[in-house]
């Protein structure tokens, strides 16, 4: 082999392997979040979390920005949903989260869950609402959104899905 066939060759295995090692990563994160703490968002994918309400499963697939990673820090976390505005259920955290990099605000739709910075609380829509300032997106229900939709307080149980 000529110097000419070898180099293609070379620069194609070394793609091949950062590709490789990419997607481990990505793997290794999807398992096991405190492993993106240190990386941008950009790089960060997702996290999913189960919800038990009063016994109904709910899934939830959470962005990966700095407000999310801070309310997975959080979990399990057992929380009273209250109704607000019938349109979404609200309940406050033990503790403000980061919002680090944060739009100033954002549009919510149904299955949105978010963080209202100025209360500090955790807001799920269960309606579809207009833009509100201060308003930080979690992440978006999967499946199960219509066991929010039910008059009074309901109890709720967060927790990290293990893979």
């Amino acid at each position: 082999m000529t110097m000419r066939t070898v180099f293609p060759v070379l620069t194609l295995a070394t793609a091949l392997v950062g590709t490789i090692t990419l997607a481990c990563a990505d793997e290794n994160e999807a398992a096991r979040p405190e492993l993106a703490q240190g990386r941008s968002d950009q790089e960060v994918r997702t996290m999913k979390i189960r919800m038990n309400v009063e016994g109904t499963a709910i899934t939830a697939t959470l962005v990966g920005n700095a407000t999310s990673r801070d309310f997975v820090s959080l979990l399990p976390l057992t929380l009273t949903l209250k109704d607000y505005e019938a349109t979404e259920k609200i309940s406050d955290l033990p503790r403000r989260l980061s919002t680090e990099g944060a739009p100033a605000g954002s549009d919510p739709s149904i299955g949105d869950i978010t963080y209202y910075a100025p209360w500090g609380n955790l807001a799920v829509f269960y309606k579809d609402f207009g833009y509100s300032k201060g308003l930080i997106k979690l992440g978006k229900i999967d499946s199960g959104v219509k066991a929010l939709n039910r008059p009074g307080p309901l109890k709720v149980k967060i927790e990290l899905v293990e893979k």
